[in-house]
């Protein structure tokens, strides 16, 4: 006779069955939110800005240029109520639209990257107590930057009205916008963030066209 024609074998059986198709599918449960847990925490790797990888040059660049920026709002603004060429007018409206939010995103990068905004003062410096600074037109980006106007330049741009003032716009921003471009190059040749070295790319190109827009405006004045 068959073991299974036996009601008490054959209820035995099912129990055992059914506990062998239990095991299993509680095994491929676990495999699968093992596999979940993993795409999971794949899908979270790189995109916010704390994740992504930056040196020094990124950050001497966006300490540098938030400054930079800042100085070229302030000749923007002057430019209202003085200035009177119509191509002076429109450089001055290219440089709030682009700079203004350019200085919030450089300001987001530094506080994800946990850096201050300005730069510790280099010994001897007017900002550390000691002799030297003011704004000059060196080349170091961390130090006196390239293309900062002093305060008397400012005031000089402050005091004029219409032709005399978009002369005098033109030949400080050329000088400014020259400043920023060699930051900016010098982002491009050593910075490691991407986004920081896009940004660069984008005052270099932008700049360097209002470099020439504002010498051509100059020719004719």
């Amino acid at each position: 006779m068959s073991a299974f024609s036996n009601p008490s074998a054959r209820k035995l059986a099912s129990r055992g069955a059914g506990a062998v198709t239990a095991v299993v599918f509680a095994g491929l449960l676990l495999s699968g939110c093992g596999a979940g847990t993993e795409s999971g925490d794949a899908a979270k790797t790189p995109a916010s800005s704390t994740d992504r990888a930056f040196n020094d040059a990124d950050v001497t660049f966006a300490q540098a240029m938030i400054p930079h920026h800042q100085q070229a709002l302030e000749m923007a603004r002057l430019a209202n109520g003085r200035a009177e060429d119509a191509g002076v007018k429109k450089i001055v409206a290219d440089v709030e639209k682009a700079q203004d939010p350019e200085i919030r995103t450089m300001r987001s990068w530094l506080k994800a990257w946990g850096k201050p905004e300005a730069p510790a003062a280099p010994e001897g410096s007017a900002a550390s107590g000691g002799h030297g600074g003011g704004h000059g037109g060196g080349g170091d980006a961390g130090g006196s930057m390239a293309g900062m106007m002093s305060e008397q330049d400012m005031k000089e741009l402050a005091a004029l009205r219409g032709k005399a003032f978009d002369r005098k716009f033109a030949e400080l921003m050329i000088a400014h916008h020259e400043g920023a471009v060699e930051m900016a190059e010098a982002e491009r040749k050593n910075g490691r963030d991407a986004t920081a070295r896009k940004l660069a790319d984008d005052v270099v190109r932008t700049q360097s066209a209002e470099i020439t827009e504002l010498k051509k405006i100059l020719g004719r004045l």
